[in-house]
């Protein structure tokens, strides 16, 4: 069965590569989620005033990867405690939301951001948002598969920005995936 799930975490490349590796993801499509300006453009999404937030919109088999599969890639690839953006991309649009779209993924999102609160796996207290799916707008063809199409240039972007760094140290060397998939 086919599912839709929408998060928000900093820059789209890098949610857009992480859930595009995932066996049972069929695509992955970047855009603009919240926000009150319709069909925003990069440009007006970049000023942080049109209440948008860089996202993605997955979509997947339900047989073949369940929502909670998603949540903890999730997790794993962001800062869950900075407010303020993600690595090197500071805002508001740069905010890392998780956007359920029924009671069950609210239900398990929660779940998941009380595990990681109640882990002490951070000093600073867990700042991703989650909010009912309002709305999605997909980003310019440009953006899509960014990752693919300018490899050498992301994933300089990628180390440069602090994310992949920080990944490798909480979510492996801390064990924070390990927290999340015994207790989700």
């Amino acid at each position: 069965m086919i599912k839709e799930a929408t998060f928000a975490g900093g820059c789209f490349w890098c949610l857009e590569e992480t859930f595009s590796k995932l066996e049972g993801v069929i695509e992955v499509i970047p855009g603009y989620a919240g926000g009150t300006v319709k069909n925003p453009s990069y440009e007006e999404v970049l000023t942080g005033e049109t209440g948008h937030v860089e996202a993605v919109k997955v979509k997947y088999d339900s047989t073949k990867i369940s929502y909670r599969e998603l949540l903890i890639a999730f997790w794993c690839c962001i800062d869950p405690t900075d407010k303020n953006g993600q690595f090197a991309d500071r805002g508001p649009q740069y905010q890392t939301v998780i956007f359920y779209h029924n009671e069950e993924q609210k239900k398990l999102a929660e779940k998941s951001k009380k595990i990681l609160e109640e882990s002490k796996l951070f000093t600073e207290p867990i700042a991703t948002q989650i909010k009912p799916f309002e709305n999605f707008y997909e980003a310019e063809d440009y953006h899509r598969n960014f990752f693919k199409k300018e490899p050498f240039r992301y994933e300089k972007y990628k180390e440069l920005s602090g994310r992949a760094g920080y990944c490798k140290i909480v979510w492996k060397k801390k064990n924070g995936r390990k927290i999340l998939e015994e207790n989700l």
